[in-house]
């Protein structure tokens, strides 16, 4: 890699078509960190929810769609997301089966990353400079970040570290929070009473904000909050980290 790091960042379809926002918090951390961002326009989809449903064909010429649009060797590719990196990472080995594109997904497993785990685990950095957050916020560990890419430091480092900001920790934070892509469709009331759950541990904190490295995770929680009036507020860690 040169010496300023070059970033393909992928935004997943989640952020893309409902919170927008989140995107561009990302690249202005990333560029805060000192990473030259290129976004790929005609990116599309990491392959997840064809993958989960069961629809491996379909997922499949996603997979080798996205192994197309993210082929520089010489970049890393970044996206808010533990999910998508998760599926990229360990579910492509399922997926990709012909020569062709086998190389290509060894060449993006070794510099494909989270946003959190790229700053403080590639990059070296615990903190972003100008990041500034004066509430108190808890951190939601979800089960991509936590199981399938071992993710636990990297968020809360860089949290602590956010001037103003006060962290505190979730009871239960290695219980899912009831989403989980299709599993909340299909089992719609489980998956509320998983989300009761979470939302009643993170109302006993007394924390202003709760937060996550995915989106879909936040999204599940912060409907049930609204749905049940509970005041709890809910940002993406990259919304945190480019607050000033």
């Amino acid at each position: 890699m040169k010496d300023t790091p070059v970033v393909d960042l992928f935004i997943p379809c989640f952020i893309d078509q409902l919170r927008p926002e989140i995107g561009w918090a990302t690249i202005k951390v990333l560029e805060k960190a000192g990473c030259r961002v290129r976004y790929k326009a005609k990116q599309t989809c990491c392959g997840q929810p064809a993958y989960n449903a069961g629809y491996w064909k379909e997922a499949c010429s996603v997979a080798e769609k996205f192994l197309t649009d993210f082929y520089d060797e010489h970049a890393y590719v970044v996206s808010p997301s533990a999910s998508c990196i998760g599926m990229i990472r360990n579910s492509y080995d399922e997926l990709i089966k012909t020569e062709k594109y086998k190389n290509s997904y060894y060449s993006l497993q070794s510099r494909a990353f989270e946003l959190t785990e790229f700053l403080v685990d590639v990059l070296g950095i615990d903190r972003i400079e100008t990041a500034s957050f004066p509430h108190s916020v808890v951190y939601h560990d979800s089960c991509s970040a936590l199981r399938e890419c071992i993710i636990t430091d990297a968020p809360r480092k860089l949290l602590k570290n956010t001037k103003g900001l006060e962290l505190m920790e979730l009871t239960g934070n290695e219980t899912c929070c009831g989403f989980g892509g299709t599993f909340a469709v299909k089992f719609p009331a489980i998956s509320t009473a998983m989300a009761e759950q979470k939302i009643n541990y993170a109302t006993q904190t007394q924390a202003e904000y709760l937060t996550s490295t995915d989106y879909s995770c936040l999204m599940h929680l912060e409907a049930f909050a609204k749905k049940n009036s509970i005041t709890t507020k809910f940002l993406h860690i990259a919304e945190i980290l480019a607050n000033e």
